[in-house]
């Protein structure tokens, strides 16, 4: 699991750490942004600002608001070159209005699209080469990987998909980060020269060190722009950092956006739970992330569809077991629910109780059907067969699998 952040807080990451980025204002009203304008303006000397949308997901660029289909996510303001920075605010308004509020669909949004709740202004750059930069985690050896790309912008998975040796990568040893040869290679690559060669290394380096000390999983640059003035800088920024670090880092914690993340997954959280929501009918209370997975699998190979992915963990109460029961059944889509634990640390009577206070606190509407095994089992078995609960048992993974997929509606 991963704590996303938005683009101005990326940058804001960034900028703290001497990576170039533009002038931005961050803005949660149409007066913010409409006040943004001329300080931004006054402060880069230059009179073309963006008014890009703030919400987790990418491609804001070609994504288009479902209430205003001509509006793209990401629009770039030029009305101040001949009618001056009035005529930038007045235009700014017009944009904040229309953005604020509405629902933005892009690639990574899905159908259902985002709520645009911020807006970010920025400072026109004069652009004179966009490139794609990353650091990314790789876990096949457990080393963050520069990758880097000439051809940056809206279309780099056409490249990794059709011309992925244009994709660059150098290996950072967390010993010694990004060397300083390994920087002047990509720079080169990139066919960096003069001074944006030598902002290039100073960037590379720079970000290698953030993404490293902010415990990210994936820190994105698309697109790493070349100014004609030979700077080097962040256009776009996009940082994930692994839930498990956020300990070291109160700071990114405060960054946190609950309305751009599932209500269900943020409620999941407050009890210590791995929680994802699927599109599928079939609800899963598991514990164990890799039974959990195992369990999906089943689901999917007797014809059905996971609604969730659900980890109680092994150190679960009976309080974290109702608050698991009661997420699940608060999803209109479950038409049945499936209870596989195979109790070690987790015992067997802990779930068993878990479930049968959740049911009798929310009711059961659906069917269920559990399996238990291992540490007091035998106790968990009479808990459930003494609650009263229209409960059917199930003797194996793959038996209870085909029998909630039956007692929901059949395969889909």
């Amino acid at each position: 699991m991963f704590l996303k952040i938005h683009e101005y807080q990326a940058k804001e990451l960034m900028a703290s750490r001497g990576i170039a980025v533009p002038i931005g204002r961050v803005a949660h009203t149409v007066d913010e942004a409409v006040a943004a304008v001329r300080p931004i303006v006054e402060a880069s000397g230059n009179p073309v600002v963006v008014v890009k949308s703030q919400i987790h997901a990418g491609g804001r660029g070609k994504g288009r608001f479902v209430e205003h289909p001509d509006l793209g996510g990401v629009t770039v303001v030029t009305d101040g070159i001949k009618g001056g920075v009035k005529a930038t605010e007045e235009r700014v308004r017009e944009l904040a209005k229309a953005m604020l509020g509405s629902t933005l669909v892009t690639v990574q949004t899905g159908s259902a699209g985002k709520r645009v709740n911020r807006l970010y202004i920025e400072q026109g750059i004069d652009i004179a080469r966009e490139l794609y930069l990353s650091v990314v985690l790789d876990r096949s050896t457990s080393h963050n990987l520069v990758m880097a790309s000439t051809e940056g912008g809206m279309d780099i998975e056409e490249v990794a998909a059709h011309t992925p040796e244009k994709i660059l990568k150098e290996d950072v040893d967390p010993n010694v980060g990004l060397q300083d040869f390994q920087a002047r290679r990509l720079a080169f690559a990139l066919g960096l020269s003069g001074d944006a060669n030598r902002n290039g290394v100073r960037f590379l380096k720079a970000l290698s060190a953030l993404a490293t000390e902010l415990d990210t999983d994936l820190v994105e640059i698309n697109p790493l722009v070349v100014t004609t003035s030979g700077q080097v800088m962040a256009l776009d920024g996009k940082l994930s950092i692994d839930n498990n670090a956020l300990f070291r880092h109160k700071d990114v914690v405060e960054m946190r956006d609950l309305s751009e993340e599932d209500a269900a997954e943020v409620e999941a959280s407050k009890f210590g739970l791995s929680f994802i929501k699927l599109d599928g009918s079939i609800g899963c209370l598991v514990n164990g992330a890799g039974l959990a997975m195992a369990t999906m699998d089943t689901i999917k190979q007797v014809g059905g569809e996971p609604a969730n992915f659900l980890d109680v963990g092994g150190g679960a109460t009976t309080e974290n077991v109702t608050a698991a029961f009661k997420i699940i059944t608060r999803d209109p889509n479950v038409k049945g629910i499936f209870v596989n634990i195979f109790g070690g640390i987790m015992k067997c009577d802990t779930i068993a109780n878990g479930v049968v206070e959740a049911v009798h606190q929310v009711g059961l509407q659906v069917p269920l059907v559990v399996r238990l095994e291992g540490t007091n089992v035998a106790l968990g078995k009479k808990i459930i067969d003494e609650s009263g609960l229209n409960v059917v048992s199930a003797s194996d993974m793959k038996d209870g699998a085909r029998k909630i997929v039956e007692l929901a509606g059949g395969a889909k």
